[in-house]
């Protein structure tokens, strides 16, 4: 009985023996394939991270390499020769050659929208235009709403009248007359200080100004004296009376608070103010009397 129970153990003793063996065999080989595993997971992981990585990338030079170009959206009115007007399916003009050599230096793409001249400041106000060029006076009404650069040009107003005009030498003699102006420009606010509301026809253009004075609906027009001098040259039955009324200062329009723009626009003004090819185009369009 003895030997049976002896047996026994022994055999229970080698059963679990075997078993042992078994589950450590099992547990070696589950401890030896997690490292791989693990190893195989963190390789992928880490091709993962880099692919994103690199593409992340990718996008960040392309981004940057975008924003070092673009478009450089110009707000203008072209009615104002010799400044910008058109030319066929093209506006042409001081202000439109000016704003292309400085888009270039900008190394942009220049985008004209033309607009009526009393709805520059405002596109460039609200953001729908990066900067206004149109022969824009500097003032203080025109700070309150727009930054502006240095200027890049000077000009005076000048009075027109019919050529047998003979009542009307100067703003003196304007009192009581009809004036006309375009809208929104410093003639009109000029004439307006002079003759009073009563007095003044506003239009959306010189050109039409000068119609109306033509054909006798207006005694006098208060413009600026560049596209003055286009118009005399166009019209022999128009002149030039009195001497200058203002002398006034052209500059570009820029958001208010851009002064990462005004910088740049001064420096690309300040070169082809240097270099000769900012008076290249003015004699160009106005030549030296």
């Amino acid at each position: 009985m003895k030997n049976v129970k002896k047996f026994a153990a022994l055999g229970l003793a080698a059963m679990m023996a075997a078993s042992m063996m078994g589950c450590g065999g099992s547990s070696s080989s589950t401890t030896t394939a997690a490292p791989e595993t693990t190893a195989q997971q963190t390789e992928a992981s880490t091709a993962e991270t880099t692919a994103k990585s690199e593409e992340t990338t990718t996008a960040a030079e392309a981004q940057t390499e975008a924003s070092a170009g673009g478009v450089l959206t110009m707000a203008t009115n072209a009615e104002f020769d010799p400044w910008e007007y058109h030319e066929g399916d093209k506006i042409v003009g001081i202000d439109a050659e000016v704003a292309e050599e400085i888009a270039k230096k900008l190394g942009m793409e220049l985008k004209i929208e033309d607009m009526s001249f009393d709805a520059v400041i405002p596109s460039v106000a609200t953001g729908k235009a990066d900067i206004g060029m149109a022969a824009i006076s500097v003032n203080e009404e025109r700070k309150a709403s727009v930054d502006f650069t240095n200027t890049y040009a000077d000009s005076a107003l000048v009075i027109l009248v019919q050529a047998s005009n003979e009542e009307i030498a100067s703003s003196e003699d304007l009192a009581g007359k009809k004036v006309g102006v375009q809208l929104g420009t410093t003639g009109d606010v000029t004439a307006t200080d002079i003759v009073g509301e009563e007095s003044m026809e506003r239009y959306p253009s010189y050109f039409e100004a000068v119609q109306s004075l033509k054909q006798g609906k207006i005694d006098a027009i208060v413009i600026d004296k560049a596209p003055a001098k286009v118009f005399l040259s166009q019209n022999e039955d128009i002149k030039q009376v009195g001497e200058e009324m203002s002398s006034e200062q052209y500059a570009i329009a820029v958001a208010k608070g851009n002064t990462e723009l005004v910088e740049k626009l001064n420096k690309a003004i300040e070169e082809l103010q240097a270099d000769g090819t900012f008076d290249a185009i003015i004699n160009k369009y106005i030549p030296a009397e």
